[in-house]
């Protein structure tokens, strides 16, 4: 049908076209973007890695709006953590995205503007849930109502009980018509939120802070870099407890993270505790909530005995302290 050099031109066509998919459309390109970015001192184009799988739309909430500007009060309340996850989600939406929540805070009756005040958006939040209870009884329904509106989500309600099944969010999700993308990330960061608001901490409450989540100067490769999480002064033995029940997905040892548990606790949210000493959970055991699972120690990289514990979302690192009552002290000396 082609001659031979038409068809020798249309494989090479091919095989660019494959190429430029690669560079610009898989993490391997997005490794070599920013290796050469690095190497001739350029900016790179590359998302995260993770972004490609994170299930972030162009309009939905990014993880950096997920996260409190002031600590939140605690004890908080099972209610109040889904309330504020409910706001911190349709905050971080851009105003198209927001417009089904704030209609169906007017039809309710309810002040629409104060859902997105940063000092009435979650007592407003949680008078919308509740307006919404008598008819979605179920959290799931609910926060399915709240960022897709109620019609949409009596629909999809309606679709998966007459299929026989629970009314979760990935089922209610998959009912709901084409459109509503941005609703399905708001309400699945919502429940990672409700879940992130209870967790404990790792050590007794009052241990001092001996570096806090952000960018530093690394205290042994004297590079500016962000510290994903914060480094909690103890002791070497002493011991480290679940912050939630949840799925261990690893337990080893690096040369950076010393001994490393990380602990799945679902809805997008994982925690981890480095530098142990000693790891007493294996990889795939279910942990309960305060229970034993490592002692603190000095393994890996690291200038003195702590535990590093780390919060992430969605695979994106955030700051445990804004999910906790109060400022800490910080430790005096230099930082582990």
């Amino acid at each position: 049908m082609f001659s031979r050099n038409a068809r020798g031109l249309l494989d090479f066509l091919m095989a660019a076209l494959c190429l430029w998919a690669a560079y610009h459309h898989t993490p391997a390109g997005a490794l070599v973007r920013r290796a050469s970015a690095w190497a001739f001192n350029s900016r790179s184009t590359a998302r995260p890695l993770l972004a490609y799988y994170d299930g972030e739309s162009s309009s939905g909430p990014t993880t950096s709006s997920l996260v409190p500007t002031v600590p939140v009060l605690r004890p908080i309340s099972e209610a109040g953590a889904l309330a504020y996850g409910t706001y911190l989600a349709l905050k971080g939406l851009q105003p198209k995205a927001q417009t089904p929540t704030l209609a169906l805070a007017t039809e309710l009756g309810l002040p629409s503007e104060a859902l997105l005040d940063e000092a009435q958006g979650p007592v407003a939040a949680r008078k919308l849930l509740e307006a919404l209870e008598a008819d979605f009884p179920n959290e799931d329904a609910r926060l399915t109502a709240v960022f897709a509106g109620r019609i949409p989500a009596r629909y999809a309600l309606e679709r998966v009980l007459a299929e026989g099944g629970s009314p979760t969010l990935e089922r209610l999700a998959k009912q709901l018509p084409p459109g509503f993308e941005d609703a399905k990330v708001a309400a699945n960061q919502a429940l990672a939120l409700t879940t992130v608001f209870g967790l404990g901490w790792p050590v007794p409450e009052s241990t001092r802070i001996a570096s806090p989540f952000g960018y530093r100067i690394h205290p042994t490769l004297g590079t500016r870099k962000l510290h994903t999480g914060v480094d909690l002064s103890v002791p070497q033995g002493t011991e480290v407890k679940g912050v939630e029940e949840g799925v261990v997905r690893r337990a080893s040892e690096d040369a950076v993270n010393g001994k490393v548990l990380i602990i799945d606790h679902g809805r997008g949210v994982t925690t981890a505790y480095c530098h142990n000493s000693e790891l007493l959970v294996k990889v795939g055991q279910r942990v309960e909530r305060g229970e034993l699972i490592a002692y603190s120690g000095n393994t890996g990289r690291s200038t003195g005995p702590h535990l590093h514990y780390q919060l992430a979302l969605s695979s994106q690192p955030v700051d445990p302290l804004r999910f906790r009552a109060g400022p800490r002290t910080m430790a005096s000396g230099a930082r582990p």
